[in-house]
């Protein structure tokens, strides 16, 4: 029997407290010790017969290791960390898409393996290193992994959700003195889909933290407005537009976004560093990830450079 969820425990977090028959608050706080019980509560009453026979729920240490595994892989600013947690992911991708009910976290997991994988290919070129070309054939980007990420969002098919939710997210970052090509960033945050949700509690379209959200003026408490497409594209674009107002380029407003415009401040102060790529090596490997990727992604979708200033524009062109 293998040992259930010592992939898959820290996911089942927010799953615990949105179990929880008691209504929750701002305010309100769990013990971790409390999470643990409630995760094993929900595997002993809704886990399948066969996945019960397969898998076993892990001790409490082992969910503790795990989940500071993965916290440690994310914050790190080491790609081979981050490649190295590519076994444990895919079997925890593997054991949440045999489970009923846990489609929202396996999308959110599958966006991490595809980070990992573009990180293993990373690590192999730095220690592999090919000869600059020259001439025409100069460097096409000034961001780091954006070549690799290009690659991969070109052979990427577009989701299927994209038809429906596209053109209303497009004009909520249009009125909101966004690009409305920038709102494809919700591809790269849930493979649009409007439930899905992280281990670390975001959730929704965009991944919005409960604080951001209650920052921008959203709702997390009946309804949780993370999960109203328009509403939570109107939010994410007026962070989006505020922070390229403090750092005056894309890439960094993303980095911003999701590493917080506090960190990606100090960084540029202590680097002495004008752009992404000055301080893209001291980031976190998600955040290192993330910029390129959403970078590629808008320009596959849209074949916009958010490498150069743009603005929004008032008729934005049609979703795709």
């Amino acid at each position: 029997m293998r040992l259930w969820n010592l992939r898959l425990a820290p996911l089942l977090l927010p799953i615990a407290l949105a179990a929880d028959p008691e209504p929750a608050s701002p305010q309100k706080t769990t013990d971790a010790d409390d999470l643990y019980a409630a995760g094993q509560q929900l595997f002993d009453a809704y886990a399948p017969p066969e996945v019960k026979k397969e898998y076993a729920f892990p001790s409490k240490a082992e969910w503790d290791a795990f989940a500071a595994r993965l916290d440690q892989a994310l914050e790190s600013d080491s790609l081979e960390d981050l490649a190295r947690f590519e076994p444990e992911a895919r079997s925890a991708l593997a054991a949440l898409r045999a489970l009923p009910g846990y489609e929202d976290y396996a999308d959110w997991l599958q966006l991490r393996i595809d980070e990992i994988e573009v990180a293993k290919q990373a690590v192999v070129l730095e220690k592999a290193p090919t000869p600059t070309p020259s001439g025409t054939q100069a460097r096409a980007s000034s961001i780091p992994l954006y070549s690799l990420w290009l690659s991969r969002e070109r052979a990427r098919p577009v989701p299927g959700r994209a038809a429906e939710l596209m053109p209303l997210l497009r004009a909520a970052f249009s009125a909101e003195g966004v690009p409305p090509e920038l709102a494809w960033i919700a591809e790269a945050e849930s493979s649009l889909n409007p439930s899905a949700v992280s281990p670390s509690g975001a959730k929704g379209l965009f991944q919005l933290m409960a604080g951001t959200a209650h920052d921008l003026g959203l709702s997390t408490f009946l309804p949780d407005d993370r999960t109203d497409p328009e509403k939570s594209a109107h939010a994410s674009a007026h962070y989006l537009r505020t922070l390229y107002a403090r750092f005056g380029s894309w890439p960094l407003a993303l980095a911003g976004y999701n590493a917080g415009e506090g960190r990606v401040s100090r960084l540029l102060a202590s680097k002495g560093a004008k752009d992404f790529a000055g301080i893209a090596s001291s980031l976190r490997s998600e955040t290192r990830m993330y910029v390129p990727k959403v970078c590629a992604l808008v320009m596959v979708r849209t074949g916009l450079s958010l490498e150069s200033p743009v603005s929004a524009r008032s008729d934005p062109p049609p979703a795709g």
